[in-house]
């Protein structure tokens, strides 16, 4: 079989319908491929970055992996930045990468660079070296992708063996299980110390998400009567907001109260978490020497905090270990009257509440609006199902303490690797992976400029974002530091002196625009764009001397 056809064909009888990439000389034997089936979509986006972007939200939101098909050298490495995105957040991807000829390679040829440039940016990087292995390889690539803990794969094929039709090794059968079990001692041992706590606490992080184990989080929260602090990545692995066991996000900008709760917690359950120093501001956050520790990667283990229990366990066979052995101790579910512990609800509500106090001065209905405003409105306006996807930078800071996720699969933000220009692409795999639910962006201009001419590839693919973008004209995250910490102006990297035409730009590219600046315009203008069929953007102004959240969270 030709091996272009071959690749295409290992995808697909791997559930991978979706693939995203730019097209060049090098790709175009497997564009041919992809283009004589109908059970396989390509996506053309504008730029190598927004590639791996867009399958990042596309497994974010679905669970399930996207491939990604760019060509050597330029291409590759603007794809890098996606590619460690997925892999620190243990996201599935498989990005395939047409390489340099093997009779070529180290000549100088067009676009090369050496394969193991990218060894460090993936979870495994796999370079095809015989064309007869090619099916194996790739099939033992997607299988790594898929194998908790999850992440990117790439897999190098030299461009002259994808036109070649020879003898293909037929692919081993891969399992998709890192670990099997729980151990009984340690999950013994970590129900003992929990159950012993009258204050406990749970954090939870992204590999909650990986693992579906919201409903066993759930449980154990109930059961243990313990509120729930969600990392970045874990943020919607339980929905925020009243009535519920989240009392908040782990982050720079979390709240002094949200901390207090966990180091005034007398027993901590960390699942699905690395504890990386992004979310503890290098671990100085305060946890509990109680500490039961949930993690797939056994090096994660005393990364900052020391667990009085560590036990390396998918998140859900974890939690649902602990949920029987918390119960073989007397631990009743639902104290509350079957509506969950109402103890351990009152703590976390406590939480949001002086979580919401604090934001209470910003909020502001005179334009220019503050961030908090404008993120309570669309919260407000936006479906409770929908899609929301976050970009790295001031807005996203302050959407994790003012926008509140609906469920696990319902908010995307970048993790430790906070790359900005990432959300609009990623909305583009979300709403491709969930062609019926409404997907909004929420895009400061800065990000928005990393990524504008992904507003084309939605346009072009008939996609029906709602894209908001937050204007202050400016980095405004980085000239508060300029100004605050350094002997920079403020403002210091704003751009008032060329202001962009969002309206004008985006409609040069095909989308509909409007303009919202007060919260109440917010409400009803979002509410028209998310009901339409066809991708709008709403340009929100917003105060560009607002506090960050950062700052103002911690006083």
């Amino acid at each position: 079989m030709e091996i272009s056809r071959a690749v295409v064909e290992r995808l697909t009888a791997n559930g991978i319908d979706t693939v995203f990439g730019i097209p060049g000389k090098q790709t175009l034997p497997l564009n041919e491929a992809i283009g004589t089936r109908d059970d396989v979509r390509y996506v053309m986006a504008r730029h190598e970055t927004a590639v791996t972007h867009q399958a990042w939200g596309y497994a974010e939101t679905s669970g399930r992996p996207a491939a990604t098909v760019v060509v050597p050298g330029p291409g590759d490495m603007n794809a890098m930045n996606g590619l460690k995105n997925a892999s620190n957040d243990c996201t599935p991807l498989i990005h395939i990468a047409v390489e340099t000829e093997p009779e070529l390679r180290g000549g100088g040829g067009i676009h090369e660079t050496p394969p193991d440039t990218y060894d460090n940016v993936v979870k495994t990087n796999r370079l095809v070296e015989h064309p007869e292995s090619t099916a194996a390889v790739l099939e033992e690539a997607i299988a790594v992708a898929e194998t908790p803990p999850k992440g990117s794969v790439r897999v190098g094929i030299p461009k002259n063996f994808l036109s070649m039709d020879v003898p293909l090794a037929t692919p081993a059968e891969y399992g998709r299980g890192s670990v099997s079990g729980v151990a009984d001692r340690d999950v013994a041992a970590g129900a003992e110390l929990l159950a012993a706590a009258d204050d406990p606490v749970i954090v939870a992080g992204g590999g909650v998400r990986s693992a579906d184990a919201s409903d066993d989080l759930r449980q154990v929260a109930d059961r243990l009567g313990a509120p729930v602090v969600a990392t970045y990545k874990g943020k919607g692995v339980l929905p925020d907001g009243p009535g519920g066991y989240v009392a908040g996000t782990l982050s720079g900008s979390a709240s002094p109260e949200l901390l207090a709760l966990l180091a005034d917690a007398d027993a901590a359950l960390a699942v699905g978490t690395d504890f990386d120093a992004v979310a503890t501001r290098a671990w100085s956050v305060e946890i509990p020497d109680r500490l039961v520790h949930v993690t797939l990667d056994p090096d994660d283990l005393g990364n900052g905090y020391d667990p009085a229990v560590g036990i390396v366990a998918d998140a859900g066979a974890a939690l649902s270990a602990l949920d029987g052995a918390l119960a073989d101790r007397g631990l009743t579910v639902g104290d509350g009257g079957g509506d969950g512990d109402t103890g351990a609800i009152e703590r976390a509500g406590a939480i949001r509440r002086a979580t919401s106090d604090r934001l209470a001065d910003l909020r502001t209905s005179s334009p220019p609006i503050t961030s908090v405003s404008a993120l309570e409105a669309i919260r407000e306006a936006v479906p409770a199902d929908a899609i929301a996807t976050a970009d790295a930078g001031g807005s996203r800071v302050w959407a994790l303490n003012a926008f509140d996720a609906a469920g696990p699969r319902s908010y995307v933000n970048p993790g430790s690797w906070a790359t900005m220009g990432s959300s609009l692409p990623s909305a583009i795999g979300a709403q491709l992976a969930n062609p019926d639910d409404d997907v909004v962006v929420l895009v400061g201009d800065g990000g928005l400029m990393m990524c504008v001419h992904e507003l084309h590839t939605a346009v072009a693919e008939d996609l029906p974002l709602t894209v908001v973008v937050f204007v202050n004209e400016d980095y405004a995250l980085i000239s508060d530091e300029a100004d605050r910490s350094y002997d920079l102006d403020a403002g210091e990297y704003d751009w008032t002196n060329a202001p962009i035409d969002f309206a004008g730009l985006a409609d040069s590219l095909g989308l509909r625009t409007k303009r919202a600046e007060t919260p109440a315009e917010i409400r009803s203008t979002l509410a028209d764009a998310v009901d339409a069929d066809e991708a709008v953007l709403v340009e929100v102004p917003t105060d560009p001397t607002e506090p960050q959240a950062g700052e103002w969270m911690r006083e």
